[in-house]
């Protein structure tokens, strides 16, 4: 069965979703929603998605929106033993996968997608970024990365040392912000640098990095 993803292939959290399913070798097809031209705000697609956003994914007549549920549904109906989340009989992995999924949502994804809107974004568009908010944003991912840092010294993943979709989650934003906005954030940070080193030469993202 090949998955629909009614999505905008360069969008962050299209790519999301990508990842997760060239991890599991499930096949998906875009229908395209140009962003550039609005399309997000169709009616036909407000009535898949009502905020307006990408993706949306349809497997066999079953709609989900919010590319981390699809992410999980993708692993729980065709990632059963990938160990891309854990056994829900086990319930400290369990915990354990949800806290670090909780930190990537909470910790890394705000301010990541705020820095990519700033210094991404904006550009694209003709825009400057404005410094102020993007020196006071550093400050904050800085932080966010020095526990990052701490947390990895410990294990390989963030859930432990088994890697799992919270560790995917993050991607689209380290990649845009270290390799395209050309940010100084994981050099100084020899356990961060190792991890992403890891997980952003999968071949599952290197396939979808620049486009789903």
């Amino acid at each position: 069965m090949t998955i629909k993803l009614y999505a905008f292939p360069r969008s962050s959290c299209t790519r999301r979703v990508a990842v997760v399913c060239k991890e599991l070798n499930v096949p998906y097809e875009i229908d395209l929603v140009d962003l550039a031209k609005g399309e997000q705000k169709s009616e036909a697609h407000l009535a898949r998605q009502p905020f307006g956003v990408v993706p949306v994914m349809e497997d066999n007549g079953f709609q989900l929106f919010e590319s981390r549920a699809i992410a999980r549904y993708l692993v729980a109906k065709y990632g059963k033993g990938s160990g891309l989340a854990p056994d829900p009989t086990d319930i400290e992995a369990t915990a354990k996968f949800e806290q670090a999924a909780s930190i990537e949502n909470n910790n890394f994804d705000i301010t990541g997608g705020q820095l990519a809107f700033e210094l991404l974004l904006k550009p694209s568009r003709g825009m400057k970024p404005d410094e102020a908010r993007v020196k006071e944003l550093l400050v904050t991912m800085n932080s966010k990365l020095d526990a990052y840092d701490k947390i990895l010294s410990k294990q390989k993943y963030l859930a432990g040392d088994t890697l799992t979709i919270a560790d995917l989650f993050h991607l689209p934003w380290l990649y845009g912000l270290t390799e395209q906005a050309k940010l100084d954030l994981i050099p100084s940070r020899p356990n961060v640098m190792r991890w992403y080193q890891e997980i952003g030469a999968r071949p599952s993202w290197q396939a979808v990095k620049d486009g789903a």
